[in-house]
């Protein structure tokens, strides 16, 4: 009962003092945009820490954190080859190999009506296509290592991103597109200059959406035949030997490379669209 009390009571102080961050004259500092997460998250920790001790809650149904951490402090070697293999043998290469080919596919789209009409559907439909009906396919055709999962992801990202850069690449004025015209700039000239800077903000928003569907393309895939090591083979593995900690860990792992993958586009971002105003807003 006292570990409850004190999780509410810790709960209800960092909530004050959320509040009181965000509402007051400094609110919109750099420094609080940062300080905010990190005590809610921190909250959320001791919360669950707390929750997990005062109720005994068992071990393989939910762990406390320090006993997620602990085996994470223990087997960092293991889960270091895990990332290598699933994030950037798997993940990393097919998230780069399928938004660059989206980006080329939708200036040729751009570039072709009929591309237009009859790719875009197809896309769609391919999208909606769920991957634990494509993955072990591709795992067939590509083998059981890392060109498989890349394949695998290549899937996923390729249709949000080439979407969302169609978009882009028409969201240009009239009046702009006019006066580049006016000036006898060729096709490409123009998608240089004007068009495909336009759509950065597209294009980057496709980026974003890829960088989760692409650890999850990458552990999903290794569920369907993987060699032995990768975050997906661990953690099928240690649920079948009831190894629920090492699964906390990798998931873990798998949540910490997936915010930071999303957090580094987000600052490429921000840098490639200062111009934008969604952009000088944040700032």
């Amino acid at each position: 009962m006292i570990w409850i009390v004190s999780v509410l009571v810790f709960w209800a102080a960092a909530w004050a003092v959320n509040i009181r961050l965000s509402n007051g004259r400094w609110a919109k500092s750099r420094a609080v945009g940062l300080i905010v997460p990190a005590l809610f998250g921190l909250t959320l920790l001791v919360v669950w820490e707390g929750l997990v001790r005062g109720l005994n809650v068992p071990l393989v149904i939910l762990p406390p954190p320090t006993e997620i951490a602990v085996k994470i402090a223990g087997s960092l070697p293991i889960l270091w080859v895990d990332f290598v293999q699933t994030f950037i043998k798997g993940a990393l290469s097919g998230y780069v190999i399928g938004c660059a080919a989206a980006v080329i596919v939708a200036i040729l789209v751009d570039r072709s009506p009929f591309l237009q009409r009859g790719l875009l559907p197809v896309g769609n439909f391919v999208a909606a296509l769920p991957i634990v009906g494509t993955a072990p396919i591709l795992v067939m055709w590509f083998g059981f290592d890392w060109q498989s999962k890349a394949a695998v992801v290549v899937v996923m990202v390729f249709f949000p991103v080439l979407v969302n850069t169609v978009e882009g690449l028409a969201a240009s004025e009239k009046m702009q597109r006019d006066l580049m015209a006016t000036y006898s700039a060729s096709y490409w000239q123009s998608l240089w200059k004007l068009r495909l800077p336009a759509a950065m903000p597209f294009v980057f928003n496709g980026l974003k959406i890829a960088t989760t569907l692409a650890l999850i393309g990458a552990i999903v895939a290794e569920f369907f035949g993987s060699p032995v090591k990768g975050m997906g083979f661990r953690i099928s593995t240690e649920v079948g030997r009831m190894g629920l900690d090492m699964v906390w860990a990798e998931i873990t792992v798998a949540a910490l490379a997936g915010s930071a993958f999303y957090g580094i586009v987000a600052m490429i971002e921000r840098a490639v669209t200062f111009w934008h105003p969604s952009q000088r807003a944040r700032g």
